[in-house]
């Protein structure tokens, strides 16, 4: 930590210089800068057009509030001007100013702009924005105006959100990559690990944020980018909350009440879940295997039915100790019973020849889980507009065991009952952070940012598995071990952001310490990693005429190998393949450059892209045969992969009843690298896109189709045909807007498969996994108490968003 603090200090002072020397002023020219604010939620309003007029109302200069609500005008003449701030939703605003002719340069402070109230129902009546916004540092989006996103679970309204794609283990992606850092409320959480995103309901979700190249503020975690869940939060005052009721099938039943309160200084927000989930899956597998000449064919059919029981609670308040100061503090309890079967069977035979043995597994699982999360935060926001200091501290803990048992029978060439086996697995984890960040404004159009973060990660899993001799049961190859995992990770960070003329920059710097810890009961791994990092990034900004803007980034990142990657056990489900963890996986590192253009007109928004990343030690799954035969997938480390791509999102609204949305990316990628006897040199390209049309009509009916598509890909050893499939949805709004009907059906003619064929020196594998058939669900989701107290004063958000 020591060196950590040097190089903090060190970055500090030469950001603190650079920002002086960038924005010494130049005597002869004189600018207008302020902020533009809400009146009631002193939110910044993002967009509102700024006018200088001379007396004559001629216009002199114009433009528009960025996202923090700031504006900077050049080249005005002094004398008497007039300021105006328009923005659709607000009142106008017109002040005069003076601007002496000694004066280099006036700041307004803060504008506060009042809504319209009339306008805004007008526009509440006759058309809503559309579900995503499209910036060009991320992509937000809306999940209440989406009618697709407001069942099911986070893992299905990911599958909408632009650039992000779900495989068939429930293993996120972006661009392609499943090198992403996935938060929640802007921190790591145990809830998305593994297939956890289950148990969160889309519809306690806000928003989601995603950051393809993220700034110095952020954890350096994440190849590809950042993507944060924001789940909601109390916005209305007094007493309000709402029923959710859900209905599906296969079954899919939920009841989720929430109630909430907000009155001048105190913010309460809670939310139960009950959730009965049934998924059916279809995985077959034809394989072809060489043995000193003779060819052994083998079919494989999976049945898997899988039944979930969860309950969520998340609960919590903001306290408003002052008009400067908000306190928050929240619990979240998410405990899940899981019951899987599955009857696997096994033909076998030579080629050319009948069937020569049969098998069939039968087996069942139970899983129990528990996951806690306790947050803190403290918020203060000075007098001084965008000066700010953050305290957030989060305490996760969790625990999880889960038994299988397996029945295998030999059909051919005779009957026959072999031994039993059972597995069990015991896991638990504790996650303590402690992070804060301060934003310090230079001046009008310059802000310094830094702060520190440390989290300590511990992990214990335990893994046994058995085999039945007579009454006793017998360790499975010496498969009965304890793998203790523990994780540091400090971080320090400072950037800074300002303006020349027409064009932003943000310049930053973070520093992470790792240290990883890697022990076993049984003494086969003892690793101890220690490094230190330094990951730059630079964001230039060009606003362009009429609302346009250009914008170049560059980031270094890196990619951690997940706890599932590293865990070197293995469940015995299928005795014809297992994957098993690498706990000697070290990570990767990236260089990743961005080239974005964003361009809004009335009804039409277009954001092309163009991105590199250049990745060093990849992660790599590779397949190979064991001696006995069994097909064992683990990740490894390559040498490394560059990857180009463009990227295009467009929004268009043509009419007030009808939003059009769509996106394409397509890159080419390169990989290079030995792993054992195994060259993973490849190069291929990918190709992926999603078109969504929501319709709306006078009657408050609504309809949603969602296409998604990505096209076929390859590495060095599978290739994976190409995947399409669509979704429905329908919403009405009943009882005076107090309640909606939603109708969803998800995998449409049940369209979703996965193909792949992988080949090795001495085998050809194809497998078709169908993880989940098509979904139809109908919910009815009840409010209390719409209407917004408007007497009640909007409590500030901490740094939860």
């Amino acid at each position: 930590m020591k060196r950590l603090l040097i190089i903090f200090i060190a970055v500090f002072y030469c950001t603190g210089i650079l920002a002086q020397q960038l924005n010494s002023s130049d005597p002869k020219k004189k600018t207008i800068s302020g902020i533009v604010q809400e009146q009631s939620s002193k939110m910044p309003v993002i967009y509102a057009t700024v006018s200088i007029k001379d007396q004559s109302l001629k216009l002199i200069a114009a433009g528009i509030t960025d996202e923090k609500g700031a504006f900077k005008l050049d080249d005005i003449p002094s004398g008497n001007i007039t300021i105006e701030i328009t923005m659709i939703g607000y009142q106008n605003i017109t002040k005069p100013l003076l601007i002496a002719a000694a004066a280099n340069h006036i700041n307004t402070g803060t504008i506060f702009l009042n809504a319209d109230s009339k306008l805004l129902k007008e526009i509440a009546i006759t058309s809503d924005q559309p579900s995503i916004s499209l910036k060009l540092d991320k992509k937000v989006f809306e999940t209440g105006k989406d009618i697709l996103s407001q069942t099911g679970s986070a893992v299905e309204l990911l599958n909408g959100v632009p650039a992000v794609s779900i495989g068939p283990s429930g293993s996120v992606s972006l661009r392609g990559s499943s090198n992403v850092l996935v938060l929640i409320n802007g921190r790591r959480s145990g809830l998305t690990q593994g297939n956890a995103l289950e148990q969160i309901p889309a519809d306690q979700i806000e928003r989601v944020e995603v950051i393809t190249n993220p700034s110095s503020r952020y954890d350096a975690s994440g190849s590809s980018g950042i993507i944060n869940i924001i789940l909601k939060k109390n916005k209305k005052g007094g007493f309000n909350g709402q029923l959710r009721l859900v209905g599906g099938i296969p079954n899919e039943t939920r009841i989720t009440p929430s109630l909430n309160y907000k009155s001048d200084k105190l913010n309460v927000f809670s939310t139960f879940g009950i959730r009965l989930s049934d998924y059916a899956g279809l995985y077959t597998t034809n394989q072809s295997v060489s043995n000193n000449g003779t060819t052994t064919l083998m079919n494989q059919k999976q049945d898997e039915n899988r039944h979930d029981d969860a309950k969520l609670l998340y609960f919590g308040a903001d306290y408003q100790i002052s008009d400067q100061q908000t306190v928050t503090v929240a619990f979240l309890k998410n405990s899940t019973h899981d019951h899987d079967q599955t009857a696997l069977n096994y033909n076998y035979k030579n080629h050319g020849s009948k069937a020569d043995s049969s098998l069939l597994r039968n087996g069942g699982s139970w899983e129990r889980r528990s996951y806690n999360q306790l947050e803190f935060n403290y918020t203060h926001k000075f007098s001084r507009p965008g000066k700010k200091h953050t305290i957030d501290i989060q305490y996760d803990f969790w625990n999880s065991d889960k038994d299988w048992n397996l029945g295998t029978k030999k059909l051919l060439p005779a009957i026959e009952t072999l031994p039993a086996i059972r597995t069990s697995s015991i896991g638990t984890s504790k996650d303590f952070m402690a992070q804060t960040d301060f934003t310090q404004p230079l001046d009008s159009n310059t802000t310094l940012e830094f702060g520190l973060k440390t989290e300590n990660r511990r992990v214990t899993s335990e893994f046994r598995a058995e085999q039945q001799a007579g009454e006793d049961w017998d360790i499975i190859d010496y498969i009965n071990n304890q793998l203790n995992y523990n994780e540091l990770i400090g971080g320090v960070y400072t950037q800074l952001g300002s303006k020349i003329g027409k064009l932003a920059y943000q310049l930053g710097l973070r520093t992470e310490l790792t240290r990883v810890r890697i022990e076993d009961r049984a003494g086969i791994y003892n690793n101890n990693k220690n490094y230190v990092r330094l990951f730059p990034a630079l964001s230039l900004t060009y606003q362009l005429a009429k609302g346009g803007a250009i914008q170049g980034s560059y980031s270094k990142r890196i990619n951690r190998p997940s706890l599932n990657l590293l865990y070197p056990f293995n469940e015995l489900t299928d005795f014809n393949a297992r994957f098993i963890g690498n706990p000697e996986l070290n990570p990767s590192y990236a260089n990743v450059f961005e080239l974005g253009f964003l361009k809004h007109w009335s009804n039409f928004t277009l954001n092309p892209s163009l991105y590199y990343q250049n990745n060093k030690g990849t992660i790599q799954d590779y397949i190979f045969r064991d001696q006995n035969g069994i097909f064992i997938t683990t990740p490894v480390n390559i040498e490394g992969e560059i990857r180009r791509g463009i990227e295009l999102s467009v929004l268009y609204n043509p009419l007030q009843w009808l939003q059009l949305n769509t996106e394409f990316n397509a890159y080419g990628f390169k990989q290079s690298g030995w792993y054992k006897d195994h060259n993973f040199k490849y190069s291929g390209n990918v190709f992926t896109s999603r078109l969504s049309t929501q319709v709306k009509f006078k009657n408050k009916l609504s309809l949603q189709c969602r296409y998604n598509f990505t096209g076929a890909q390859s590495n060095a050893q599978s290739h994976t045909a190409a995947i399409h499939y669509i979704d429905f949805g329908a919403g009405k709004n009943l009882l005076k807007d107090k309640a909606t009907l939603l109708l969803d059906i998800t995998n449409v003619f049940n369209l979703r498969k996965y193909q792949t064929t992988t080949t090795g020196s001495d085998y050809v594998m194809e497998q078709t996994n169908i993880p989940n058939a098509a979904r139809y669900r109908l919910t009815f989701v009840y409010r209390l108490n719409l209407q917004d107290n408007q007497a009640i004063r909007q409590a500030k958000s901490g740094n939860r968003d």
